[in-house]
């Protein structure tokens, strides 16, 4: 309980401001807090990020302005991934089919290469395999192809990615 009010203030006071814009700082405390954070980790300013110890990031990862990353259980974030501003990646989710609305949790996968796009949402239980793009403003809902590209609500493969 005290783990989490603390993580509360550092995280308002230097994660969700634009006032505090060095990485290298939010890193360490990232894993001060039990993250595990690769090299070269770019966290843009106003940045939310629910609970540091359900956090994974490997090297060389860019997690823009106003991403806000929910994450209830485990959240991966593999290699030169690019997280655009404002996304949203979501771990939990409430059960409509119950008058409790009992929560629903999964962990979010986003291999090597992957590219979320600016306002793009991943949903609890997804696997982003290794290059895909999910496209600005989409929702991801079901995992997503390796080398591929998705778009729309629901997000649907439109294409390969292909990388010269």
């Amino acid at each position: 309980m005290i783990k989490r009010i603390l993580w509360y203030y550092v995280n308002g006071f230097v994660f969700k401001t634009s006032l505090f814009p060095v990485y290298s700082i939010k890193n360490v405390l990232l894993r001060l807090f039990g993250a595990k954070i690769g090299k070269q980790v770019e966290i843009k300013p106003n940045v939310n990020i629910k609970y540091p110890w359900n956090l994974t990031v490997a090297d060389e990862v860019w997690i823009g302005e106003d991403v806000w990353i929910d994450n209830l259980v485990m959240v991966t974030i593999g290699s030169n991934v690019c997280i655009s501003q404002g996304a949203m990646i979501l771990t939990g989710s409430h059960n409509y089919k119950k008058t409790s609305f009992n929560l629903i949790t999964g962990e979010v996968v986003l291999e090597d290469g992957v590219w979320i796009g600016a306002k793009a949402v991943i949903n609890q239980g997804i696997i982003v395999a290794s290059h895909a793009v999910l496209t600005t403003g989409s929702i991801a809902t079901k995992n997503l192809e390796a080398y591929s590209i998705y778009q729309g609500n629901p997000a649907a493969k439109i294409r390969d990615r292909v990388i010269s």
